[in-house]
């Protein structure tokens, strides 16, 4: 039967912090919203993905455009939203799976228990099993407990017949809590198939955390990598040095095969030491004339490009630059700046600082320039 996907992110929750909707937030290297794609886009099962999104996002560069799915504006409420993906569906597909985008780690599992249970009902959604002890409380007072026997935490993805859950939905309540509410007042019978723990909803920075947490040990021991890189070039005649892609003024210029930009070229050795892929000569060997004078971005988007095949986004990158003169700390900024244009990455998970020698040795006696970087990869 064709299965289609509902995935619902036009909410603006912004309680786990950041700054942004949670949806766009990074989880380990990818937006959850990417993550979510992803699962519903790998299951070979799934036929047709609609992301429903808020009206502000539709134009945005946020949400991951390469995926394979179809964009709907979302209205003031979740049920409008739902009601706007299920309208694109209408005729396209037998089953429907609506799922909310800030559950990132639903499994594939999960998604097959739900369309197994649909095999025999015209509703199907996971859940969890109550196990804690249920409490009732007034003003921080303990006023009675809860029989748990029978209660459950709800998930999605919760699927339906899409025919039956789109005439449900013109028939509910605007402030249903789910669709299964939807569905049962519309008189669909909603079978229980067994969830995942795992199938957290994000809503709080510390979820961000827990689910980074499972992502690491559903990754193994290899879910992060670490890279460090030092490079040296001396100065030599010329009018400005290039550090990290920013060209600062300056009575001499740094010698080298290609432009001579030490602190790109050590994040670039950064990168390639965290995939235990030796370092830039291996790959663009000095010997080889089409590399003299290149851009050292060349390198560095190789490197990044390299680690994506692998498996692997940059989670951080750290560099410091050593020298007497000139001076880093007015360039810093530009430098992030252009550092994360070129990586792909937020300002943020770039640092670039400068240091002193303290006139010791060659950085000291003002002869060149010397850089070391720090890199994360986090498996995705």
């Amino acid at each position: 039967m064709q299965v289609a996907a509902v995935i619902v992110a036009a909410g603006r929750g912004t309680r786990a912090g950041g700054g942004l909707p949670k949806q766009w937030r990074a989880l380990a290297g990818k937006t959850v919203a990417e993550r979510t794609l992803e699962a519903f886009a790998a299951h070979p099962r799934i036929g047709r993905i609609v992301l429903v999104l808020h009206p502000d996002d539709i134009e945005s560069d946020l949400w991951p455009a390469g995926l394979p799915s179809d964009v709907v504006s979302g209205g003031a409420t979740r049920a409008a939203s739902v009601k706007a993906g299920l309208a694109v569906l209408e005729g396209e597909a037998e089953l429907v799976l609506i799922h909310d985008i800030a559950r990132p780690l639903v499994s594939a599992d999960v998604i097959d228990r739900v369309i197994a249970g649909l095999a025999t009902h015209d509703g199907a959604a996971p859940a969890v099993p109550v196990t804690d002890a249920l409490w009732r409380g007034e003003a921080d007072v303990v006023t009675g407990t809860v029989e748990r026997a029978g209660l459950y935490r709800a998930q999605t993805p919760q699927g339906f017949d899409l025919a039956k859950i789109i005439a449900a939905h013109d028939n509910a309540s605007e402030d249903a809590a789910d669709d299964v509410q939807v569905a049962r007042q519309a008189g669909i019978d909603v079978a229980i198939v067994a969830g995942d723990t795992a199938n957290l909803k994000i809503t709080t920075s510390e979820d961000f955390s827990r689910a980074e947490r499972l992502l690491a040990e559903r990754n193994g021991a290899d879910a992060v990598r670490v890279g460090n890189g030092f490079d040296v070039h001396r100065f030599g005649p010329g009018s400005n040095v290039t550090l990290c892609g920013v060209d600062i003024p300056f009575d001499r210029g740094l010698q080298g095969h290609s432009d001579a930009d030490v602190a790109m070229h050590t994040v670039t050795d950064a990168i390639y030491g965290a995939l235990a892929e030796g370092d830039i000569g291996q790959h663009f060997p000095p010997s080889d004339p089409q590399w003299k004078g290149a851009a050292s971005h060349i390198f560095l988007e190789h490197a990044v490009a390299l680690a994506a095949e692998r498996g692997f986004a940059i989670g951080n990158v750290d560099c410091t630059i050593i020298c007497e003169v000139p001076k880093i700390g007015p360039h810093a900024p530009a430098m992030r700046a252009r550092m994360a244009e070129i990586m792909g990455l937020r300002a943020d998970q770039v640092g670039v600082k400068a240091t002193t020698s303290e006139r010791l040795g060659f950085t000291g006696r003002g002869e060149g320039i010397a850089a070391l970087a720090t890199v994360t990869l986090v498996r995705t």
